[in-house]
C-alpha cells in the first residue's frame, strides 16, 4: 500500500531523514519508535508533504501511484488520514460543515438526512457526545477531546491508511483504551493500515502492532515485531539496538 523509497527530507535547512524507507501492506499496523528528536514526526510530514519539509532525495507511493509529488490535498483524497499530536484549531467552521463539503464533494447524491444520520451513527459508536458534530474544529477542547474529534472526521472520512502522531498524547487511561479500541475495529470493517508514531509504550498495551522499526540518525535502523516494544520498553533504546547497528 505505502512504500517509502530511500527519502532524505530536510526543514529549515536542517537534514532531519537520510535515506529512510519503509514498505506498509494493507491491513498492517506498524510502529515507528525512537528518541525524543529522532525524526519520527517528520515521516508523517514527508508523506502528507508539509510544505515546511523538503524532500530531497526519494520518492514515496502509495497504492502505487507517486504521492510525493503531490500537494496535501490531494494526498488526503487519495486515502489517507494524518491525526497530529496536537490537531489544528479552525474557529468559525464546525465538524458538519467540514466533512459535509469534503463528502459532497465526492457523493454529490447523498442527502443531508443520510449525512447527519452518519454522524450521529458515528458518535454512538465513538461514545462521544452528539455536540461535537456542530462544534467549532477542535475550539476550546482538551487535549483528549481534540483526538476524539478527530476520530468522528476519521471515521466519516474512510482513510485507507491512518498516521498516527502521538495518538497517547493528552489521554487519559479510559479515553486512550477507548479510542484504541475505535481504532481497531475502523480497522477491521475497512481493511485499513496503520501507522503510530510514539516514544513509548503507552498504546500498545490496546494496540498489537505487525512491525516495529527504531528510527534514530534520519533513518530506520532496527525492525522487528510487538517484543521488540517490549525491549524497549524494558531496556531503553540503545539497549534494544546491538551496537553494529548504531
Amino acid at each position: 500500500m505505502l512504500k517509502i523509497n530511500n527519502i532524505s527530507v530536510e526543514a529549515d535547512k536542517h537534514l532531519i531523514l537520510d535515506g529512510l524507507s519503509l514498505n506498509v501492506e494493507e491491513d498492517e499496523i506498524h510502529v515507528i519508535m525512537g528518541p525524543n528528536g529522532a525524526g519520527k514526526s517528520t515521516v508523517c510530514k514527508a508523506i502528507m508533504a508539509h510544505p515546511d519539509y523538503k524532500i530531497k532525495k526519494g520518492f514515496i507511493k502509495f497504492n502505487g501511484k507517486t504521492i510525493s509529488s503531490m500537494s496535501t490535498d490531494q494526498i488526503s483524497r487519495e486515502g489517507i488520514f494524518y491525526l497530529m499530536q496536537n490537531p489544528t484549531e479552525i474557529p468559525g467552521v464546525t465538524n458538519a460543515e467540514l466533512l459535509r463539503a469534503v463528502t459532497h464533494e465526492v457523493n454529490e447524491n447523498k442527502s443531508i438526512f443520510e449525512f447527519n444520520k452518519e454522524l450521529n451513527q458515528i458518535c454512538s459508536e465513538l461514545n462521544i457526545d452528539k455536540s461535537y458534530i456542530h462544534h467549532e474544529i477542535n475550539m476550546r477542547m482538551s487535549g483528549g477531546e481534540k483526538k476524539k474529534n478527530e476520530f468522528l472526521q476519521l471515521y466519516e472520512l474512510k482513510p485507507k491508511l491512518i498516521l498516527l502522531d502521538e495518538l497517547d498524547s493528552g489521554l487519559d487511561v479510559d479515553a486512550l483504551k477507548d479510542l484504541s479500541t475505535s481504532l481497531l475495529k475502523y480497522k477491521e470493517n475497512n481493511h485499513a493500515s496503520i501507522i503510530i508514531i510514539t516514544h513509548h509504550t503507552n498504546i500498545l498495551e490496546y494496540i498489537t502492532p505487525d512491525h516495529v522499526h527504531i528510527l534514530t540518525n534520519g533513518k530506520i535502523i532496527k525492525s522487528g515485531d510487538a517484543q521488540l516494544a517490549k525491549k524497549i520498553e524494558k531496556e531503553g533504546f540503545a539497549r534494544a539496538i546491538d551496537v553494529d547497528e548504531v
